[in-house]
């Protein structure tokens, strides 16, 4: 693709994002008008107990960097409430108008609010306080994004009284080193989801040298602190570190810390949100065109991005994700997909560019995924105390006892209440009609948030020098499990 028309295409790209970010957008009380806030019997209440039914608040984002996914994770949880708690969408085209009817072993679930974070700390607490102390949540799904986990986990510890499971927020520290026993996280974090990828980078394709930039918050520094321990740990070198501030639309003089191609092996990319696309085109222009073979990135690294910079990017290895790419299907992937198109008729989500799409399009995303098994857990929490939440200790221990039967495989916590989780690897290929897609290449088993010991609540919060490159065995390394043509080889 020719400068001229990546321009364009960045153009249209930040066009649309600012478009999706003013569609649900909203300011002040604006915040509180939306639909599901509105369905709500339980106006202003102070406080929350625990013993009246579930009040779920949803905690999604409608502005900043991730604006765009709101619609997403708002389907995930309640997909699984359509699935396991009969629950009923108030719109079959939207997910944001909410939902009635849910209810699990004789215990209704009402969804009192949605709350919409801009990936601030201060923004998400204003938001969930909103939701617990305004509108009486006493669950909380959500949030979504890295320093937003953390502030709503620290809250969590706050108030023992509220019960918060994650939705798809990938930083560290929420489980690791605050710890609070009444949150739960049934996904992996950013560094976990980067398991084997420098093992393969290192091993397969013989990089020994490579150059980091990731956004320089607290989901950057854990994905790419996951990175550098497995490349590093199996004898890699990382010769720069560049952390851009999140949010950054100009990246020249970022990408110009960066060795050239010729004094590198490779990158690796934690460039997040609308910043993925903006980071690569500067390097295009900063250091000549992709070569795909050079390249590898966290989750943000998708087949979207050959439609905008070029097939130039073909071959850049993926960190993994929530779901698996769309070359892996087994039953209950696909029972999981045929659910959310008999939800609803269609739902705008991210993958479409926030356009009406057939649901199972938005389910396959990780966004809306992590939501899903958020909702999943709750259920199947209900279910195991019989509904009854008025003891909880007995509820939360139900939750951290939990192995959910998912249909991107199982998830069991660990002993700080985060997911233990199988992570696809995959690189961008073109297919035989020449359309870029996403090929999943192996799956690093059960992988823990300790990194073999790497990382535990005494070690530091991933940052910009932590951790170390250092040389240290990993549970993994060498233990991948191929993966041909979309079918596990063991």
């Amino acid at each position: 693709m020719s400068r001229l028309k990546r321009q364009k295409a960045l153009a249209l790209f930040t066009s649309a994002a600012l478009l999706v970010v003013a569609g649900c957008s909203g300011s002040g009380d604006d915040r509180a008008g939306l639909p599901a806030d509105q369905q709500t019997s339980a106006g202003t209440r102070s406080g929350s107990t625990s013993g009246d039914g579930i009040r779920l608040g949803i905690l999604g984002e409608c502005e900043g960097p991730f604006g765009g996914f709101h619609e997403d994770v708002v389907a995930g949880t309640t997909l699984a409430l359509a699935r396991f708690a009969g629950a009923t969408p108030s719109s079959k085209t939207s997910a944001l108008e909410g939902f009635s009817g849910a209810e699990v072993a004789g215990t209704q679930i009402e969804l009192v609010g949605i709350g919409c974070g801009d990936d601030t700390a201060d923004r998400i607490v204003q938001e969930v306080r909103r939701l617990v102390e305004q509108l009486g949540a006493n669950v909380i799904i959500g949030p979504l994004s890295g320093d937003e986990g953390i502030a709503v986990a620290e809250y969590a510890k706050a108030n023992p009284e509220l019960t918060v499971l994650a939705g798809i927020s990938g930083s560290q520290e929420h489980t690791l080193q605050v710890r609070a026993p009444n949150h739960f996280r049934f996904y992996g974090d950013g560094a976990i989801w980067n398991a084997g990828l420098g093992d393969l980078l290192h091993n397969k394709e013989r990089w020994d040298t490579v150059a980091v930039i990731a956004d320089d918050y607290s989901f950057g520094h854990t994905s790419a602190a996951g990175f550098i321990a497995d490349f590093c740990g199996v004898g890699g070198k990382v010769t720069h570190r560049v952390f851009p501030p999140l949010g950054t639309t100009d990246y020249s003089s970022y990408i110009a810390q960066l060795p050239n191609p010729d004094e590198v092996d490779g990158y690796f990319w934690a460039v997040g949100g609308t910043g993925t696309q903006a980071a690569l085109e500067a390097f295009i222009n900063g250091k000549g065109d992709l070569t795909g073979d050079q390249h590898a990135g966290n989750l943000f690294f998708n087949p979207d991005l050959a439609q905008a910079l070029g097939t130039g990017i073909v071959g850049a290895y993926v960190g993994g994700f929530a779901t698996l790419p769309p070359d892996v299907r087994s039953p209950e992937i696909t029972e999981y997909l045929a659910a959310a198109d008999a939800t609803w008729e269609t739902i705008p989500g991210s993958l479409s560019g926030n356009e009406p799409a057939a649901p199972s399009v938005a389910a396959a995303f990780g966004f809306f995924y992590g939501y899903y098994t958020a909702g999943v857990a709750l259920v199947k929490a209900l279910e195991a105390v019989g509904g009854d939440i008025s003891d909880l200790d007995a509820f939360h221990k139900a939750i951290a006892g939990l192995t959910l039967d998912l249909p991107y495989g199982d998830i069991k916590l660990d002993e700080n209440r985060s997911g233990i989780v199988d992570v696809g690897l995959s690189r961008l290929v073109q297919d035989g009609s020449g359309k870029v897609t996403q090929e999943t290449v192996a799956i690093i088993p059960g992988v823990d948030q300790t990194f073999g010991g790497t990382f535990s609540p005494d070690t530091p919060s991933p940052g910009r020098d932590f951790p170390a490159c250092e040389e240290r065995e990993l549970p993994w390394e060498g233990k991948a499990i191929p993966v041909t043509d979309g079918v596990p080889q063991k």
